[in-house]
């Protein structure tokens, strides 16, 4: 039998490099398979105009600490001290501000670039085998360990491990050969990103405005720059991303309004359709499916990658524990310890943004004056605000070691 892995994550991007992090110092014998090229960078270099960035709420921001990452970024990521909330057009504003709970930032935004070469560096410091430029096509399950059929630049592969976690995406065809089933939900609406300047400062806060055709988000970046979601219907796309950029930005102040000032410029323009995917039943037999592959969320509040991060430091501590006691990793004991502490994270996330959007899409006039209300309520009564905040910066979670602090050495 060829060498056997205790644990092979299939996914070399942000959530299963995060996985292979956490693991990175254990006594468990750990590899991570990505598809694509695997170059570590010698140095984080500082992000482009156009870069595609992260909301990170706070609960993330901590583990990445936890995982040895967040002191590579950190003078990198802009903080988020303030979010508003708003219904364009109707009365009723929510602000939030980390001072209510006594927090740093409510999060932070970071180049997505950025963290991956983090992640990179961090892992040449422990003992994860990588193995790049490998396609997994198949699997065989056997009673004590799963037999993965690879291919490695044209040539077959076998890999063999206790457990196998898949985090190889949204479209993940493994999920689909384990048999999990998934529910894919299309919102009907198309997300519009790029990076924009305003003439005014932006002080640290995050705006999400919801209007009739979706929501409109600027995330605070360096200066005096932001990142924006316009979430638009999708017959209304492509005529947005031909409008030349001074039209574009004429179509900007329109749906946001003079509070930052002009829109003064924009960088390159992103589409990308919007559906909810989840897995209800996230673990098989010796297999776990986590971030994307688990659960692809509407970025009305920017929970996406979060959850992903909150799934990584449950599993790590579930698989650690699991050793330390002398379980087999991929029994069913151990899978279901795991489904027991994540997925009520991952339902109640999945839901509340799927409400968000449900709500908030929806025209009806008493709805509308409904909405309002709920905007108020929230602005003015601190225990449903402190219970909302808590809830966006990922402090309701499970309590994980990397989410508590516990530094992996």
């Amino acid at each position: 039998m060829n060498s056997l892995y205790d644990v092979v994550i299939i996914g070399g991007g942000l959530v299963g490099a995060s996985l292979a992090a956490a693991l990175r110092h254990s006594p468990l014998k750990v590899a991570l398979l990505e598809a694509g090229h695997w170059s570590p960078p010698d140095a984080i270099l500082p992000s482009s105009y156009d870069e595609r960035v992260l909301a990170l709420n706070y609960a993330s921001q901590r583990i990445l600490h936890s995982l040895g990452v967040w002191e590579k970024v950190s003078q990198l990521a802009t903080p988020i001290k303030h979010i508003q909330v708003s219904d364009q057009g109707h009365f009723g504003k929510a602000r939030l501000h980390c001072e209510e709970i006594q927090l740093p930032a409510l999060g932070y935004v970071l180049a997505a670039r950025q963290l991956g070469q983090a992640l990179q560096q961090t892992l040449q410091q422990g003992k994860v085998g990588i193995q790049a430029k490998i396609t997994v096509t198949d699997f065989k399950q056997h009673p004590d360990f799963i037999e993965l059929q690879c291919l490695q630049q044209g040539a077959p592969r076998v890999v063999n491990s206790r457990v196998v976690i898949i985090a190889d995406g949204s479209d993940s065809q493994l999920r689909e050969k384990l048999g999990l089933l998934t529910t894919l939900q299309d919102y009907g609406q198309t997300a519009i990103i790029a990076n924009v300047s305003l003439e005014k400062s932006h002080q640290y806060t995050a705006f999400e405005r919801f209007t009739a055709k979706g929501p409109f988000a600027l995330l605070p970046l360096a200066n005096k720059d932001c990142s924006l979601v316009w979430t638009v219907p999708p017959d209304s796309v492509q005529a947005k991303l031909e409008l030349s950029n001074r039209e574009f930005l004429a179509a900007l102040q329109r749906e946001f309004g003079w509070k930052l000032g002009a829109f003064t410029q924009v960088g390159a323009r992103h589409a990308y359709p919007l559906r909810l995917v989840r897995t209800p039943q996230s673990v098989s037999t010796r297999s776990v499916v986590i971030g994307n592959a688990a659960h692809t969320l509407h970025p009305i509040a920017g929970q996406g990658f979060n959850l992903g991060l909150r799934d990584v430091a449950s599993l790590s501590d579930i698989l650690l524990t699991a050793h330390q006691a002398g379980q087999d990793l991929g029994s069913v004991a151990v899978l279901n310890a795991y489904a027991a502490i994540q997925q009520p994270d991952q339902a109640r996330v999945a839901g509340m943004t799927d409400s968000l959007v449900q709500i908030f899409s929806n025209n009806l006039p008493g709805l509308r004056h409904l909405r309002g209300l709920g905007l108020l309520a929230l602005d003015h009564c601190a225990p449903l605000k402190q219970h909302f905040m808590r809830q966006m910066t990922g402090l309701n979670a499970y309590p994980s070691r990397l989410l508590c602090g516990v530094v992996e050495k």
